[in-house]
């Protein structure tokens, strides 16, 4: 918990000079190469020991910090002096986050029974729906056996074959009663 409100503090604050200096996507494209530093577990054991120096730990990035902007460049050594290299992907989805709700985006999950085709024309109509731009991610679930199931911002259209048939069965079970 601690965690997730140290990296949305950092993510706020990145936001807010990327919105300044009008870089969100700049922002956005380091943070990216940034947060892959989490895909690797043993250099994220090493940049966060206090064993290894601040130059060796430098050393270990080069390669990541080569071709982030310079304001990007202080970010990673403050992790790196504050020991807390570990929020870096937390920061990079908080920013996105920030970024999202700026552009006025929003995400939504979508589960289908078979493979959706024409997810601009979902994503067009989920738009209408919500009223802001929607990015869908597709999920497939062949149990719903039909229809479909989109989560919102925490909001849950079920429109799927399963969920119209367990409502019946709980008409019918009633209605003998």
């Amino acid at each position: 918990m601690v965690n997730r409100i140290s990296a949305r503090r950092y993510a706020r604050a990145i936001f807010e000079i990327a919105v300044e200096q009008h870089e969100l996507e700049h922002w956005h494209n380091d943070l990216e190469k940034l947060s892959k530093i989490a895909d690797n577990a043993g250099l994220l054991t090493l940049l966060c020991s206090p064993k290894l120096s601040f130059s060796g730990k430098i050393d270990l990035l080069g390669e990541y910090l080569n071709e982030v902007n310079p304001l990007a460049k202080n970010l990673v050594y403050l992790l790196v002096v504050r020991n807390k290299m570990n929020l870096i992907r937390d920061i990079y989805l908080q920013y996105q986050n920030y970024v999202d709700n700026y552009l006025g985006i929003k995400h939504a999950t979508v589960i289908t029974a078979v493979p959706f085709e024409n997810k601009e024309k979902l994503e067009s109509t989920l738009s209408r729906m919500v009223g802001k731009k929607v990015i869908v991610e597709t999920k497939v679930d062949p149990e719903i056996l039909g229809g479909l199931i989109a989560r919102i911002n925490g909001k849950l259209l079920d429109g799927s074959i399963r969920s119209k048939l367990l409502s019946l069965k709980k008409e019918m079970v009633g209605e003998k009663r």
